[in-house]
């Protein structure tokens, strides 16, 4: 089977985007979802992405992880793949799409896209840490200095250990620089390593910021190993609503791979 492939990335967070809506993709093939995101012997990525159709909104977006399973929401790939529908024509500037958590409304100008994210409710505060889920689940610790962290072994410790276990989370390592902007290193499950951003943990990062007095700020600065990102919400009692997520999206190259 030929397989026709986009290849995006945001702020580093990379991912194969793939036209679905004939339904041909082998969406069950776990293992073929493993190789292609495979570096070395596929094309390469941190997740794959199936656009596919939607009877109520613009598309539907199904996201699979590097391992080759489908996993919940993904910030910069909902960025990217509004970007990939806008290349495709079936959108111009705006779109409303379906996600795992929910519909999802972005916009975008030139090569930044500003993508609507879940609301948020529950914040559990640790004396070590915050956990939220923006989508996606996220362990956040806040620290010192991040640039000389051992990311990927704090993070997959802290991502099989208790009390998450076999399901994990994703985990967040940030420090602050200065009231309203942010460092952060994230290590993602299902990639299993550090990535160059993640859009659901950036996420997490303002709101657990704003969420333990860090910041009184709205709108959040956050700087990742693949760039930078904004982050926007509205406090609304212990909720926070009305939720951003801005940065690049950028087509890097498309092809064609027999599997």
């Amino acid at each position: 089977m030929e397989i026709r492939f986009y290849k995006y990335q945001g702020t580093g967070n990379d991912f194969i985007m793939i036209d679905n809506r004939n339904l041909f993709f082998p969406k069950s093939d776990i293992k073929l979802i493993h190789k292609l995101c495979d570096r070395r012997f596929g094309i390469g990525a941190d997740g794959l992405i199936l656009l596919e159709s939607s009877e109520k909104q613009d598309f539907t977006m199904v996201y699979y992880n590097a391992d080759g399973k489908e996993a919940s929401m993904c910030g910069n790939g909902g960025r990217c793949i509004a970007a990939f529908a806008k290349k495709l024509d079936i959108i111009k500037d705006k779109t409303t799409f379906e996600a795992t958590d929910g519909l999802h409304f972005a916009e975008i100008e030139n090569e930044l896209v500003n993508l609507q994210m879940a609301d948020v409710e529950n914040i559990e505060i640790y004396d070590t840490h915050v956990f939220l889920n923006t989508g996606s689940p996220h362990h956040v610790n806040f620290c010192q200095v991040v640039e000389n962290l051992n990311v990927r072994e704090m993070g997959s410790k802290i991502r099989f250990g208790a009390p998450y276990f076999e399901e994990g989370t994703n985990v967040n390592f940030v420090e602050q620089i200065s009231d309203n902007a942010f460092k952060v290193r994230t290590y993602e499950r299902g990639v299993e390593d550090e990535t160059l951003a993640c859009g659901t943990g950036v996420t997490a990062v303002a709101i657990a910021a704003n969420k333990l007095n860090k910041t009184t700020e709205e709108k959040i600065y956050i700087e990742v190993l693949g760039g930078k990102l904004e982050v926007s919400f509205k406090k609304e009692g212990d909720s926070y609503k009305n939720i951003f997520l801005k940065g690049p999206a950028q087509f890097v190259f498309e092809g064609k791979i027999t599997v």
